[in-house]
């Protein structure tokens, strides 16, 4: 059995080595899906041990603008590590080996993650052309172990839900949405994966697909077969549905999946994070008058001034100054070299490293990017006068952000002048600035 399972192994490496990508054709109203890679397929009947993830992180997302206009989705932060280090966190001890995906601005990632995290190695490989997901996981198929785990490096999944993956063969994670409309509709049947629908139209709730799934080498094979979709992408989901059609895919149902697929998703998934807070941790310095409540983590290097007033669960990084006469409010993630001046008030936000809001400034339900400057009396809005939900532009097209209360979105490296005032779900682009006193009423674009 174990002969034949390595022959069949051999045999598997040289197909892979021989056909190549689809050509790229014209655009068509159809997705066409060829299934006859099932009949080559090999027939493994030895379940192979699961040692090795993939994580895609080469896309460069739009609907995340300003903050990915500078930086991958993968490196945005949240509770002061970013999505890509949540994800290698919950795989500790699950993997011993990940290959990470990379394409728009690759570098930062392997700038900030390296080789190797905690006990799990790390390899990368590049997808040259963001052709879909699909063409980004064939792009490591040289890396590829027999089994492997898939997930997208901008989602954040939970360790409980990865685990529950690993026990089968084969399977996609989903999740119970309120609105599956925003995600591919996972149809199934006893368990039992029988398609997913991209994007499905109808606004409803369903089980909606994570990105994340446990394959076997044979995936390789449904992906060369494939053509271009609508949007002229190869995508994984069309090679899921050919290998459903005749291989038996479990459906997982996730309990701790947080989508990334706005700025403001991050205000929730920062939420969750904090949560996780149970007890103060106090590596800094805190001056007398200084008042901490709560699960409040202050990072080494930092100085918290008299008459702040710091409201848990809450996290500050190292070599920050905080105050003296500020308030900090619950679910507030400040980074690193951070500084937060003389009266003034951050409440459910996140601020990510070198960012100033200086006195006199009010940073509510707001994201701010690495270096931003506020300038003194800066004010994020963030709720209308009639309490109806904030909408916000997303690719030209003003979405609903479903939040009663949204602030600011500001890239890297913004400033604003002084009274300077934000309405609610405006966005800042990186390097941009504002005049004195100055009312942003529409988006400031590069």
């Amino acid at each position: 059995m174990v002969k034949k399972a390595k022959k069949q192994a051999k045999a598997s490496k040289k197909a892979a080595a021989k056909p190549k990508m689809a050509p790229a054709r014209q655009k068509s109203p159809h997705r066409s899906v060829n299934k006859s890679f099932l009949a080559t397929a090999p027939k493994s009947h030895v379940e192979a041990p699961l040692t090795q993830a993939i994580i895609l992180a080469a896309g460069k997302s739009t609907r995340t603008w300003p903050l990915t206009i500078s930086k991958p989705k993968a490196l945005l932060e949240v509770a002061n590590k970013t999505v890509l280090e949540h994800n290698l966190e919950q795989l500790q001890g699950i993997i011993k080996d990940a290959v990470i995906v990379t394409g728009f601005e690759g570098h930062q990632i392997m700038q900030r993650i390296g080789y190797r995290s905690g006990d799990i190695n790390i390899a990368y490989t590049e997808q040259l052309q963001q052709l879909g997901t699909a063409h980004a996981l064939k792009s490591a198929e040289s890396k590829a172990k027999q089994r492997f785990l898939v997930l997208m490096g901008d989602d954040i999944y939970s360790r409980e839900d990865l685990q529950n993956c690993l026990k089968h063969e084969r399977c996609l994670l989903a999740q119970n949405v309120e609105d599956v409309s925003q995600f591919g509709l996972v149809r199934e049947k006893n368990g039992v994966l029988h398609q997913i629908t991209e994007k499905a139209s109808l606004s409803r709730e369903g089980l909606a697909n994570t990105g994340c799934y446990v394959f076997k080498r044979d995936i390789f094979l449904a992906i060369k077969k494939l053509k271009r979709s609508e949007r002229g992408e190869y995508e994984l989901v069309d090679a899921v549905n050919a290998l459903a059609a005749s291989q038996k895919v479990d459906v997982v149902v996730a309990r701790n999946w947080q989508p990334i697929t706005r700025p403001w998703s991050l205000l929730e998934a920062n939420e969750k994070m904090l949560c996780n807070l149970k007890e103060p941790s106090v590596k800094g310095e805190v001056e007398k008058g200084a008042t901490i409540k709560g699960a409040v983590s202050i990072g080494k290097g930092t100085v918290v001034k008299a008459g702040a007033y710091i409201e848990g669960p809450a996290i500050i990084g190292e070599n920050c100054t905080i105050g003296p006469n500020c308030y900090i409010r619950a679910h507030t993630s400040i980074g690193n070299n951070c500084y937060v001046g003389n009266a003034t008030e951050i409440k459910n936000s996140i601020m990510m490293k070198g960012s100033h809001a200086g006195h006199l400034s009010y940073v509510g339900d707001s994201v701010l990017g690495e270096n931003v400057n506020l300038g003194a009396s800066t004010i994020t809005a963030n709720l209308k006068h009639d309490n109806s939900h904030v909408r916000s532009l997303v690719k030209g097209q003003l979405v609903d952000t479903g939040r009663r209360k949204l602030g600011a979105i500001i890239g890297d490296n913004a400033h604003t002048g002084i009274h300077t005032t934000i309405y609610p779900g405006r966005k800042m682009w990186p390097n941009t600035t504002t005049l004195p006193g100055e009312v942003v009423r529409k988006d400031v674009e590069q």
